[in-house]
């Protein structure tokens, strides 16, 4: 322990390979909220490091004890982070330069690309534009569901998926997968326009 506190990275791997399992075990009890049990694991390692930087040999506890206590201190402190919401505004932003979900998705088009812009200045375009968010609109009212059309005004709204979630009562998916359909719809809406033209 000694020598991974003083910069050996051959003690440091070492006492990380011996105590990997007990920070697994250890991470598996617990849940973070829009993490994986890699973060918990991670999390419990940071505190492993901390164990080793601040253990003191002169106290009446053994390293292992005390490595016990950091892990599972760094692992609650992550999880009450998380649940704190403090940087939810950072973590949870909508953007319509991604998919609905900031994933991959079937096509390179995000939800911003599908919804019709409004900063053309030209007379005739803006007419034209106008008779487009017109028949979205109609086309949207008559095919989406109450889930959808809920989730994309929200979503439209600056709506974060955890408060979309709470307000529509479901979960983060079903928001998101909501979204996908309503992209979908719009798609599939302006590709049958653009055949009529």
């Amino acid at each position: 322990m000694l020598k991974a506190r003083n910069g050996s990275s051959v003690a440091m791997d070492g006492l990380i390979r011996r105590y990997t399992p007990f920070v697994r075990l250890k991470a598996s009890s617990y849940f973070l909220v829009g993490g994986d049990g890699d973060d918990l694991i991670q999390e419990g390692l940071i505190g492993l490091y901390k164990a080793v930087r601040d253990y003191r040999t002169d106290k009446e506890t053994s390293f292992r004890s005390f490595a016990e206590l950091c892990v599972t201190r760094q692992i609650i402190t992550a999880i009450k982070t998380a649940t704190r919401y403090k940087h939810a505004p950072l973590n949870s932003y909508v953007s319509f330069s991604h998919t609905p979900a900031g994933q991959e998705s079937d096509s390179d088009v995000t939800l911003g690309d599908a919804l019709p812009g409004s900063h053309v200045h030209d007379p005739s375009v803006k007419v034209i534009s106008t008779e487009e968010l017109q028949s979205l609109v109609g086309c949207l009212s008559s095919t989406l569901s109450s889930l959808e059309s809920d989730a994309l005004r929200l979503y439209l709204e600056g709506s974060s998926y955890e408060d979309m979630a709470v307000e529509l009562e479901c979960d983060t998916k079903t928001i998101d997968n909501a979204l996908q359909r309503v992209k979908r719809k719009i798609l599939n809406h302006q590709g049958e326009r653009q055949v009529l033209s």
